[in-house]
């Protein structure tokens, strides 16, 4: 199996006991726990470089107290529970690494309540994010939700993992717009977690201790979010490069000015060159930043035209910026497309992706030092990053067959983290920690990752929530 091997998890229950934990489930919920083959294969990985594992079973509940019937029963026979949502997620978080019961969420995709004068939503954890903007646009109520990955994620998987994406810059990530939540635990218990109030100083917090938990403190089944209001503008800009550290140095000045950016995005020449291939665009292949402005038709055009200045002292290269719609998904084509350019830059390529933060005054080294690293690699490796909060990423595209190149991947990610650890960074910027970073998670944390698994212990007795996972 091409995922890392998973040491000192719980002993989990025999295929006897196991078969007898689908035979209850199967009787409770008729059509809706699947054993096919094919249910079992789409509910077996995400969209990351790990294998797939098929779990015993897929059930698909439609209520929290379905869910929790499903908890008491893998609890008492000592069975592994997988929350699943559309399985986008990049860190190997929904591998079934000891088999047992995948819960589908997808089911509960009610929006339970709308506030607009509150500004905030409650809703089943299988609403996507597409979904809920949809329904707020038929609202008319001038409000969206600004948290955007890039994949049309469940709103609960999006809380489990701490998701965040292009717009954190302005909007923040999950652990921002998350303002209580429903969880069931392990033992089949159903708890709510924060509040509606925008503050709260009552006990622990227990709402953002579930975000970015990634199943394996309990299973997310509802949350309450703060949305934002629709700018009444967007102005969208790109400017070329000399070299990275010119453009992390424009970034460093635009925030310092006070500039209220919505989305910065860096994508460096390897990626600039991937992307006007596989789009047949013409940029020029040096590190290029891809800006985007948010407010009102005036405001966005000061905006734009305070970076312009500013950019403008750090590279000669045209600042080109936008109001109009057609206009601005051009300008901004390269950035979109850039995952699936750097997948291209090989035949059958599968993505390994890396993912570390840094303070912004670091970026620049810690990019360096990156690029340092990937000199003596001959696998593709483009940059890109959120720079506007210091988050960066390099996609590999290796041979999913080749042991040896998921070696070399591996041990490259390894020494990225390094450098982002020793500039006061974190081992994972968005993306979470899965399957691929817990020995990561122990570098950063050190101590601190024993008070983690006190607290999953003192949750989950028997270990049944999602095994393998971040700890």
């Amino acid at each position: 199996m091409i995922y890392e091997s998973v040491d000192s998890l719980p002993v989990f229950a025999d295929s006897v006991q196991r078969v007898d934990v689908v035979r209850k489930l199967q009787e409770l919920f008729k059509d809706r726990c699947s054993e096919l083959l094919e249910d079992r294969l789409k509910h077996a990985k995400d969209v990351s470089h790990h294998s797939a594992q098929p779990p015993d079973c897929v059930v698909f509940p439609e209520t929290n107290d379905e869910v929790a019937r499903i908890a008491r029963i893998c609890h008492e026979g000592h069975v592994p529970l997988i929350p699943f949502g559309t399985g986008t997620a990049v860190e190997g978080g929904v591998v079934a690494v000891c088999g047992g019961v995948c819960i589908d969420l997808t089911r509960m995709n009610r929006i339970e309540r709308f506030s607009p004068a509150d500004m905030d939503v409650t809703v089943q954890a299988g609403v996507t994010r597409i979904q809920l903007n949809k329904f707020l646009d038929e609202s008319q109520s001038s409000l969206y939700f600004p948290i955007d990955p890039g994949a049309d994620c469940t709103l609960g998987g999006m809380a489990a993992t701490r998701a965040s994406g292009t717009a954190a810059v302005r909007y923040g990530t999950m652990r921002e717009r998350v303002l209580a939540l429903t969880a069931v635990l392990a033992t089949g218990e159903i708890i709510r977690a924060g509040s509606r109030a925008r503050k709260s100083s009552a006990g622990y917090d227990l709402a953002h201790l579930l975000v970015g938990s990634e199943g394996t403190l309990g299973v997310i089944t509802e949350v309450t979010l703060r949305l934002a209001r629709k700018p009444d503008a967007i102005s969208a800009a790109v400017c070329a490069f000399a070299e990275i550290d010119s453009a992390v140095n424009a970034v460093i000045a635009i925030l310092t000015a006070g500039i209220p950016m919505a989305r910065m995005e860096l994508l460096d020449e390897v990626q600039m060159a991937a992307v006007n291939r596989y789009s047949g665009l013409s940029y020029r292949e040096t590190p290029t930043l891809f800006l985007e402005f948010h407010g009102s038709a005036s405001s966005v055009i000061e905006q734009s035209e305070a970076a312009g200045a500013i950019v403008r002292k750090f590279s000669r290269e045209p600042f080109q910026w936008a109001t109009d719609e057609t206009e601005r998904r051009r300008l901004w084509q390269a950035r979109h497309d850039g995952y699936y350019a750097a997948l291209a830059l090989r035949p059958n390529g599968v993505g390994y992706v890396t993912d570390v933060c840094v303070p912004i005054s670091n970026l620049a080294e810690c990019i360096r030092r990156a690029k340092e690293t990937l000199r003596a690699s001959r696998i593709p490796a483009p940059l890109f990053g959120h720079v506007g909060d210091g988050n960066f990423h390099i996609v590999f595209s290796i041979d999913p067959n080749s042991a040896e190149e998921l070696a070399e991947v591996q041990r490259l990610s390894e020494e990225l983290i390094t450098h982002a650890l020793a500039l006061d960074g974190t081992c994972s910027g968005e993306h979470g920690i899965g399957l691929g970073k817990r020995e990561a998670l122990r570098r950063e944390f050190g101590p601190a990752v024993d008070v983690m698994r006190a607290i999953k212990t003192a949750l989950d007795p028997h270990g049944i929530m999602n095994p393998g996972k971040v700890l």
